[in-house]
């Protein structure tokens, strides 16, 4: 089994959809949990990083675990042992690079 990178990419808010669907409507702001630039790291498992939203890991899990078993996303996309996941949240989406590796860079 390989560790996997997590890095965030990508936080996106869309102010409209909050107004019309969310109870705080667009003063809830963009997802909590992350901020670009925020790494994790997954070593096998279950086992979610801490300070990870269990509903995006919920999300990803199925990407990662490929990933750590040396699964590939080739030829979609350009390097084997990475891809970018996102969380399914539709007002607040977070945008994910996995990256496969032996150890932790």
């Amino acid at each position: 089994m390989k560790n996997v990178r997590i890095t965030v990419l990508k936080v996106a808010f869309d102010e409209a959809l909050a107004e019309r669907y969310l109870t705080d409507g667009a003063a809830a702001g963009p997802c909590p949990y992350f901020k670009v630039g925020d790494t994790f790291l997954y070593e096998g498992g279950a086992q979610m990083p801490q300070g990870f939203c269990p509903w995006a890991w919920v999300d990803i899990y199925t990407n990662l675990s490929a990933l750590a078993a040396g699964g590939t996303y080739t030829p979609w996309n350009n390097a084997g042992g990475e891809t970018i996941a996102c969380c399914t949240d539709g007002i607040r989406p977070v945008v994910f690079e996995l990256h496969a590796m032996e150890d932790w860079e």
